[in-house]
């Protein structure tokens, strides 16, 4: 026989399922909008992965990781990923940063521009978490899903695998600036794995490079570029583990990974698998 499902705290379960924040959750339940089972739920009961769950008496449908939505976005630099937060409460799924819109309105403000979480389909969740994000100032690929343990998962996994990235420096990089970050050394003392470095055209003052390191984020690049005295113009990551970004995927655009791409990365040495 499987194993059974290790119980967890119903208001964690909520929130890792993408309904809404912890806090959210538990206003729900204090509410006696979810019953567990047919009865009504209490705030701190631990709940199986066969129990029953309802939301205003609407069954609530629990999938495994490879039929949980996951959405690989192509990011404009700058472009906001991800709704704002409040400042008091930390709220921030579309629900809020919609109220925050309307409110800059009525106090004759510009309302913040739209978020692509805002725009990716409802049915997929209502609160999103970015996996591994890029600096704001930066883009490119981006990975997006409204399950929390996925998420973790994700993280966990695509730290174990090259990302390659596309950087426009101001000028063109010296051989003793390339062997610098070639080998990867960070602020902290830690050095990145550099893999690939190599210079794929430009025009004017500026250069391209193409960047592959195991296991780096956007910020650690961009430190490790700029301790060698040299302007980053521009940075987007093109790929993460197996997944490259679709030279037909438009900017501001997405599209929902196949169950087999999700495992692919989740099959990577520290998912968590």
């Amino acid at each position: 026989m499987p194993a059974a499902s290790p119980a967890e705290r119903l208001q964690k379960v909520l929130s890792q399922l993408g309904l809404g924040s912890r806090r959210e959750a538990e206003a729900w339940i204090r509410a006696g909008r979810v019953t567990v089972n047919g009865k009504a739920a209490v705030l701190g009961m631990r709940v199986a992965g066969d129990d029953q769950l309802k939301l205003d008496g609407r069954l609530i449908r629990r999938q495994t990781p490879t039929d949980v939505p996951v959405f690989l976005v192509h990011r404009s630099p700058g472009e906001p990923l991800l709704p704002p937060r409040r400042a008091a409460g930390g709220r921030g799924s579309a629900a809020h940063a919609t109220a925050d819109a309307g409110e800059a309105v009525a106090a004759g403000g510009m309302p913040p521009a739209a978020s692509i979480a805002e725009r990716l389909p409802r049915r997929a969740g209502r609160r999103f978490i970015s996996v591994s994000p890029m600096p704001t100032v930066d883009g490119g690929l981006e990975l997006l899903t409204a399950d929390g343990a996925l998420a973790m998962r994700l993280q966990r996994a695509v730290h174990a695998q090259p990302m390659e990235f596309s950087l426009r420096i101001r000028g063109e990089l010296s051989s003793e600036q390339q062997q610098a970050i070639h080998a990867g050394l960070l602020d902290r003392g830690s050095a990145l794995r550099v893999l690939e470095l190599e210079p794929t055209g430009g025009e004017g003052s500026n250069r391209w490079y193409r960047l592959l390191a195991a296991g780096a984020s956007g910020n650690d690049i961009r430190q490790l570029i700029e301790r060698q005295a040299v302007t980053l113009v521009r940075m987007l990551r093109t790929r993460v583990g197996t997944l490259a970004l679709p030279r037909t995927l438009a900017r501001s655009r997405w599209r929902e990974l196949e169950g087999a791409e999700v495992t692919a990365l989740l099959g990577s040495p520290g998912s968590g698998r």
